[in-house]
């Protein structure tokens, strides 16, 4: 069983939602992100959403996009990036992590290569947001062969009979973009998430992860009620970019406000069920 579906498992049995905070790789310089991902599982992270910064994404709002600008300007590439994993995996093996990204960089590393590192780094799932399911061959292959689950999403606005096409090699869980839009610009209410429930649980067994505007711990909570997890990226990028100094350098608040923000959802959503 891997590691995804292994926290899963864990958490029904103790009947809460998994928290799953993000963290732009390199932002704002590698070893402050480092520190980051290191801190998160204390923090009450359950799973940890790493983000491969990349220069035109098509999924996230300005938020996420200018984290992935310091991102790469504090020096992220993908060798980098699994660097990052893989230091992290010598003091913890038992975090899942994800990988985000976009296909471009990928494709210039070598799809079967990409695989084979991140796995070796410790990756224990891939969103690659720009891959359809219709040319999900590209990775589904390289992916399964090194243990790697392939995350799907799933919007408002994705049809029934075409559930079965985006769950088809679909691994971990379902991640379940939760409103109509990019990253971090508005919320799904509570009766619009549960609403959307009984559809995505009705085609298939995988947990599901709600994202995309999940600001506050009331929100956090509201998700896990509704599904088995959240999804937290631009309110705490938003967090770590308002501590940067006027250079866009790390502060002393960097860590500290983070991780602090992150406690608050985690205890939100540890108690969301009770």
């Amino acid at each position: 069983m891997s590691r995804i579906a292994s926290r899963f498992a864990a958490l029904k049995q103790e009947g809460r939602g998994a928290l799953i905070p993000y963290v732009e790789a390199c932002d704002p310089d590698y070893e402050t992100s480092l520190a980051l991902l290191k801190g998160m599982p204390g923090a009450g992270a359950d799973l940890i959403e790493v983000g491969m910064p990349f220069s035109d994404p098509s999924a996230d709002g300005p938020t996420i996009q200018k984290a992935a600008l310091r991102g790469l300007r504090g020096g992220a590439t993908i060798p980098r990036v699994l660097e990052m994993i893989a230091a992290f995996r010598r003091d913890d093996d038992e975090t899942p992590i994800i990988l985000m990204g976009y296909l471009n960089p990928i494709e210039a590393y070598g799809h079967e290569r990409f695989c084979v590192d991140a796995a070796r780094a410790g990756v224990d799932g891939l969103i690659i947001v720009d891959v359809p399911p219709e040319e999900g061959d590209l990775l589904r292959g390289p992916a399964a062969a090194n243990g790697l689950d392939i995350i799907r999403l799933v919007a408002p606005t994705t049809p029934d009979d075409r559930l079965p096409v985006v769950l088809d090699g679909a691994s971990g869980f379902l991640y379940y973009v939760s409103i109509t839009g990019v990253t971090g610009t508005r919320t799904a209410s509570t009766d619009e998430l549960a609403a959307a429930m009984p559809r995505l649980r009705a085609a298939t067994d995988l947990p599901v992860a709600i994202g995309f505007g999940i600001r506050s711990p009331e929100q956090a909570a509201g998700a896990v009620r509704a599904a088995d997890g959240a999804v937290v990226a631009s309110a705490l990028l938003n967090t770590l970019a308002g501590t940067l100094d006027k250079d866009g350098h790390a502060t002393e608040n960097t860590l500290r406000d983070v991780l602090a923000q992150l406690r608050g959802l985690a205890d939100a959503v540890r108690s969301a069920r009770r």
